[in-house]
């Protein structure tokens, strides 16, 4: 029996099968149910690995966005992806660091560029963009043309020389 099938077999109204053009196995869960299916995936089903964390924004439909997870399994040779529709403007979703802590990076990442937060993970804060950077680039509403980059740009490049600058006074008083 495949997990999809266990899973499916459990009886959940708020968990069903999606066809998914590359044939992955996949599962729509309601974000009620999240939390209990990730533990299953790792207590019963044997997942070892969290491959993929991101989301869809798929604005101006509603649910806006689709978180999307994807878990390997290496004992059972098998994965499956997991779809979650997030509703409004501050989506959040439960952490899995603690069951998978290789998705700490990820969830960061989802975080910074959807603003997808995830209850439970302890040092949620900007992976790629500066901290004070108050954008979610990946949203639909996020300009092509991006926001303010020249001054953001000057900003990380003196920051970037004082570093450096500090870093060779350093080196040279301990010469």
């Amino acid at each position: 029996m495949t997990a999809s099938e266990h899973v499916l077999g459990l009886g959940w109204d708020d968990v069903s099968a999606v066809e998914e053009r590359d044939g992955m196995p996949t599962l729509q869960v309601a974000p009620q149910r999240l939390r209990e299916l990730l533990e299953i995936l790792k207590r019963d089903l044997g997942f070892e690995v969290a491959i993929l964390v991101t989301a869809v924004d798929h604005s101006p439909k509603a649910p806006r966005f689709e978180l999307v997870q994807q878990f390997l399994s290496i004992q059972n040779n098998e994965r499956l992806r997991l779809r979650c529709p997030l509703e409004g403007d501050n989506p959040s979703a439960p952490s899995c660091i603690d069951l998978w802590p290789g998705a700490a990076y990820m969830e960061r990442e989802c975080w910074d560029m959807f603003g997808i937060q995830f209850d439970g993970h302890k040092n949620l804060r900007r992976l790629l963009m500066p901290e004070a950077y108050g954008h979610h680039p990946l949203r639909k509403e996020f300009p092509h043309q991006g926001i303010e980059p020249d001054r953001l740009y000057r900003e990380w490049e003196r920051s970037r020389i004082e570093r450096a600058a500090e870093r060779e006074g350093q080196e040279g008083v301990n010469s």
